[in-house]
């Protein structure tokens, strides 16, 4: 197979010069409990939340501790990515490794950033999405950089902004970096991802005509106008969840999100605004969901001269899936092997940044470590699998390269 050629900005051409450091016992777990200790939530899900610059620092200088090259770069005004790399001491292939430093809003939460030890695990925000996997693959990389163990080939450590809202940090990563396969250490328990789905998000309204609540004859209702839009949305999802699901990733689906309308108690509304979700599989057209609301809304106005509606899309991702016999697939495969886990390949309902990975030409799996309550108030990364995380990714490393 012919080497894709890196072109990561001024690291190209870079030695690291294998630079010793010293490194604790448990330096994966110090690297975690730092990372869930930094507020890193996405602005653009949380208006003034912190964003990533604090937590790509912390990375950065991890990584230029054990002696790699490191970039740093601002992909939106206070968003950073962080690129490092490490050189063999020959030629070979080129493994990319990359997660994301955001996370969601912590409502809910008594202490999201107050990193707490119970039961052999670690709670707190982001422990599971996703500053497990990112510390299990920083100090994969930290360790063999410091002990001069990466004889051939190159690693490429990313830690990208923005994944958890519009990907700017992965998209600013494909334009200037490339590799001849990619892991994204997401949380998959512990199991071999090759696939995920995409989602699509798109905005309803339907309109009405504004009048005094006593005068029927001159209001129309936006409001129960959309009632009939969500009923129709209903027999969608009963459609979807009927059909016949896909191998690894069960079937599409969609649900309501948020729903907005009318002005006051004695005003009959003149709008309602309605947004979904739908989430998409490998093999659908684009745009899906805008498609199948349309027909819903072409139908009402046929039923309804005075039915007025219309669809528009807000944003989309599309799935992904990478062959199961692709290299980066059979190496990983190889070495969980070597450790007993199962090897089944698996798919993820959630859409991750393999899929800008993938499409940009870097063939992408998903291995992580195990935990529970993503997005959740309770969020948690099971301590252990961080640890055989990062041993697997070494192991990795060494074989693909």
């Amino acid at each position: 197979m012919q080497r894709a050629t890196p072109t990561c900005s001024s690291l190209i051409g870079r030695s690291n010069g294998f630079a010793w450091s010293y490194f604790r016992l448990d330096t994966v777990l110090t690297l975690l409990r730092d990372l869930v200790a930094i507020d890193s939530v996405n602005p653009s899900l949380v208006p003034g939340a912190a964003g990533e610059a604090a937590v790509a620092a912390r990375v950065a200088g991890a990584l230029r501790t054990a002696g790699l090259d490191v970039e740093v770069s601002e992909v939106a005004p206070g968003r950073s990515n962080v690129v490092g790399v490490l050189e063999g001491r020959a030629s070979g292939r080129t493994l990319m490794l990359c997660g994301h430093l955001d996370t969601v809003g912590v409502e809910g939460m008594t202490a999201p950033f107050d990193p707490v030890e119970r039961d052999g695990r670690l709670y707190g925000r982001g422990a599971q999405d996703m500053k497990g996997g990112v510390a299990a693959m920083v100090d994969a990389v930290s360790s063999l950089a410091a002990g001069g163990m990466l004889s051939t080939g190159r690693v490429i450590v990313a830690a990208v902004a923005d994944e958890e809202f519009a990907s700017v940090g992965a998209d600013a990563l494909v334009r200037e970096c490339t590799a001849d396969g990619a892991v994204v250490t997401e949380p998959t328990d512990l199991t071999l991802a090759t696939g995920h789905k995409g989602f699509e998000w798109v905005e309803v309204e339907t309109r009405g005509r504004a009048a005094h609540g006593s005068r029927p004859g001159e209001g129309l209702d936006a409001i129960l106008r959309m009632g009939r839009v969500l009923a129709g949305l209903e027999a969608i999802g009963a459609h979807l969840k009927a059909g016949s699901p896909h191998p690894l990733l069960g079937t599409a689906s969609l649900h309501a999100s948020t729903i907005s309308g009318g002005r006051e108690l004695s005003v009959y509304p003149d709008y309602c605004q309605l947004r979904f979700e739908r989430r998409t599989m490998t093999g659908e057209p684009e745009q899906v969901g805008l498609n199948e609301i349309r027909r819903v809304l072409e139908e009402l106005c046929d039923a309804d001269p005075e039915f007025e509606a219309a669809a528009r899309p807000v944003f989309s991702r599309p799935p992904y899936e990478v062959p199961a016999d692709d290299g980066v697939c059979l190496t990983l495969a190889e070495v969980m092997r070597a450790r007993d886990l199962d090897t089944d390949p698996t798919g993820m309902t959630y859409w991750t940044d393999a899929a800008i990975l993938g499409n940009a030409g870097i063939p992408t799996v998903l291995f992580g470590p195990a935990g529970a309550g993503l997005h959740g108030p309770e969020e948690y990364v099971d301590i252990d699998s961080v640890r055989l995380c990062r041993d697997i990714l070494k192991a990795l490393i060494t074989e693909y390269c």
